[in-house]
């Protein structure tokens, strides 16, 4: 093992003061400050900060050329409020790391703390502390930042700890490994009235209450397969919150899901015209945008290869567990950058869902994504 007991003690440390200080997509300088701190000791080659937003790439190079490879984390947390009794529990209301991403990306630092003291013989390793992972936006940006051509990987790898499993036993497998997502908003617009005088006004009550049911009738059973779709009412309203006036305006948030980015067209295209459908009835305006978009995840077979080589060597069990998974990642992003696999790391079978309240993530994790990472490097670079 690389990494000693001082290393673990410091790691988990900072572990803890991330959890405590969790900021959401879009709003992680201080995460990002906080991790090139902790990266600054080991003399990467070079450092790219405020990538794609607060993202930062940490490059260790190798006396030879050879191959980048690039492994990611997360950095931002989720607007859920904490309810562990963890004596590091977030500190901000409202705000809670209640993914992992806080473990992630002390798995990364881990992992720069070997590379610092043992060089890959060739190549390049990139350390990618990405964004805005949570809203489907943190991807892209770094993708599209000009200085990500500096660091465009040939191989891309990542993990996600997740319950259910037994701890440190490892999904993985070749294919569709996450769903495409994206969030609809649904804005109809009618015109208010007096309680009294409803049939004065336009209110979107009788469009909505259609609506609603009819959307999440778009939605198949079956487990994720090339025919999987998913619609997902998370969010309405209507009206104020008044007894005298009669509604003029609603709005409904759905999630729509597909295995694969190609059928996601055909479920938004169905669901647009239930919504077209139902301001024409009702005689209301409408407007349609989406969110939180997120492609498909896949899993490329010669990435998948060298994590499985990987986790053998390091004696780590793995099979292809319940996947592909109904959850969306925007790390299918970068398979359009070059071959990518994501593996994901047991978390135990009992313990709390991902994004809910009491979730924490479990430090023994650390040096074993670390160590998984740490054998692709050996395996491929030397």
């Amino acid at each position: 093992m690389f990494l000693t007991n001082h290393d673990m003690v410091d790691l988990i440390d900072f572990r803890h003061d991330l959890h405590r200080h969790p900021e959401i997509s879009g709003e992680e300088e201080e995460t990002a400050r906080r991790v090139a701190a902790f990266l600054g000791p080991m003399r990467p080659a070079n450092v790219l900060t405020g990538l794609g937003g607060h993202g930062l790439a940490a490059v260790f190079e190798g006396s030879e050329p050879g191959p980048t490879l690039l492994f990611r984390s997360e950095l931002d947390a989720l607007p859920i409020e904490e309810k562990t009794r963890a004596n590091y529990a977030s500190a901000i209301p409202g705000k809670g790391h209640l993914c992992g991403h806080d473990g992630h990306t002390t798995i990364l630092l881990a992992l720069g703390l070997g590379l610092s003291r043992e060089a890959p013989k060739r190549g390049r390793v990139v350390l990618l502390f990405q964004p805005a992972e949570e809203n489907g936006a943190g991807a892209a940006a770094v993708i599209a930042d000009p200085r990500f051509a500096e660091i465009t990987p040939d191989f891309a790898f990542s993990l996600h700890n997740l319950p259910g499993l037994p701890l440190g036993h490892v999904a993985l497998t070749d294919g569709p490994v996450n769903c495409a997502s994206r969030g609809m908003k649904i804005r109809l617009s009618g015109k208010t009235a007096h309680a009294s005088m409803p049939e004065t006004g336009r209110s979107p009550m009788a469009a909505m209450a259609r609506l609603m049911p009819a959307l999440t009738a778009l939605s198949t059973n079956a487990p994720p397969d090339r025919g999987f779709r998913l619609a997902t009412v998370t969010h309405a309203s209507l009206g104020a919150p008044a007894f005298g006036i009669a509604p003029g305006d609603g709005e409904i948030w759905v999630t729509l899901r597909t295995l694969v980015d190609d059928r996601m067209a055909e479920l938004c295209a169905e669901a647009e015209e239930l919504a077209r459908d139902a301001a024409r009835t009702e005689q209301l305006d409408l407007e349609i945008t989406f969110d939180d978009i997120f492609l498909h995840c896949e899993n490329a077979p010669e990435a998948v290869a060298h994590l499985a080589r990987a986790l053998d060597a390091e004696g780590i069990s793995h099979d292809p567990g319940d996947l592909p998974m109904r959850a969306s990642e925007d790390f299918g992003r970068f398979r359009a950058c070059a071959p990518s696999a994501m593996f994901f790391l047991g978390s135990g079978e009992r313990h709390p869902a991902l994004h809910n309240p009491d979730y924490d993530f479990p430090d023994d994790l650390i040096a074993i994504g670390a160590r998984v990472f740490m054998r692709v490097v050996r395996n491929m670079l030397g």
